[in-house]
């Protein structure tokens, strides 16, 4: 089985490469080639500006009758990305690098520029130096002067290093600390003062407070006026009093100078047969006496202050009845 990429081909005993036909191309012909834009150029016709490194599909060609000593220069032909105008651009073996051509303008090259301009005038001293020797002269004299300029230049530069090679940086540094340590003392001292101040200013505050509170108090406080009494008041206020003063009298007048009842409590009886409270039952009617009530059993200490109430009551209910 053959192999799939052959690399040695097969040629017969009687092959002769002169015999192959040649193709007779255009020496102008042109190749399209994948490239990118060698530098910062912008469009004449729409303004676009086009960055170094965009790619292309540029056609490539050989320039007729020129070359730079035996390379060949080459030309490339790319559109505007926006107005799709031609712009055309080659190279320049001589600079290694490109030039503009037609349909664009490149952008930032000043330093391109610089290094033309010295390469300028550098030549034209050399053609005046050569036919002109009191231009040599001059030049000389120029440049002497020139390099005793920068040799004093260099002198100074020395002379400061070396003053500044002897400076004590702890020195600096304790007097930075000391300087800070300065500032930083200052700083509370006036927070101290706006702290005291502040401080001072809430007590005198505070004292004005006092002193009006004090005024207040002291004043004399405005007279209030007396209720005024409702006219009608004692036609109401007469009877209930002479019914309680008749009730007390009445309870005093029965008890006589018997001792005070603990948790005494008056119940006013309607039914005589009806039985007492704390289910004793009421004295059954027995003979009476003409003109004269019975009189109540006698108090004794172990008897319950609510029953002998009861027998109290029962014998003025008797008494009113007769």
């Amino acid at each position: 089985m053959s192999e799939r990429k052959v690399l040695n081909k097969y040629y017969p005993p009687d092959f002769d490469p002169s015999k192959i036909p040649k193709l007779k191309l255009p020496k102008d012909r042109q190749y399209v080639v994948r490239l990118m834009a060698p530098f910062n150029m912008r469009c004449k016709t729409c303004g676009e500006y086009i960055y170094k490194g965009k790619k292309f599909n540029a056609r490539k060609e050989t320039v007729q009758n020129e070359a730079y000593l035996g390379l060949p220069i080459f030309r490339f032909y790319i559109k505007c990305t926006r107005c799709l105008a031609e712009i055309t651009f080659k190279t320049d073996p001589e600079n290694t690098d490109y030039s503009m051509e037609h349909g664009a303008t490149r952008n930032f090259q000043a330093e391109k520029l610089l290094e033309e301009e010295e390469k300028r005038v550098q030549k034209e001293r050399e053609d005046e130096e050569l036919n002109n020797p009191m231009k040599v002269l001059e030049n000389r004299t120029k440049d002497s002067k020139l390099e005793m300029e920068v040799l004093e230049n260099l002198q100074e530069l020395k002379d400061l290093n070396q003053r500044q090679a002897h400076v004590d940086f702890e020195a600096m540094l304790r007097q930075h600390r000391l300087s800070e340590e300065e500032r930083q003392k200052r700083e509370q001292e006036e927070d101290e003062r706006e702290t005291a101040a502040l401080v001072e200013e809430a007590r005198k505050r505070r004292l004005l407070e006092d002193s009006d509170s004090e005024e207040d108090a002291a004043a004399p406080a405005p007279p209030r006026l007396a209720p005024r009494p409702n006219p009608t008041a004692i036609l109401e206020e007469a009877p209930k009093a002479k019914r309680k003063a008749e009730s007390w009298e009445r309870s005093v007048g029965t008890l006589g100078n018997r001792p005070p009842l603990s948790g005494l409590v008056v119940v006013k009886k309607t039914d005589p047969g009806r039985s007492t409270r704390q289910g004793q039952a009421s004295p059954t009617p027995g003979p009476r006496k003409s003109g004269k009530a019975a009189d109540p059993a006698p108090w004794t200490p172990g008897t319950s202050s609510l029953s002998q109430l009861g027998a109290y009551s029962d014998s003025e209910d008797s008494s009113g009845s007769s």
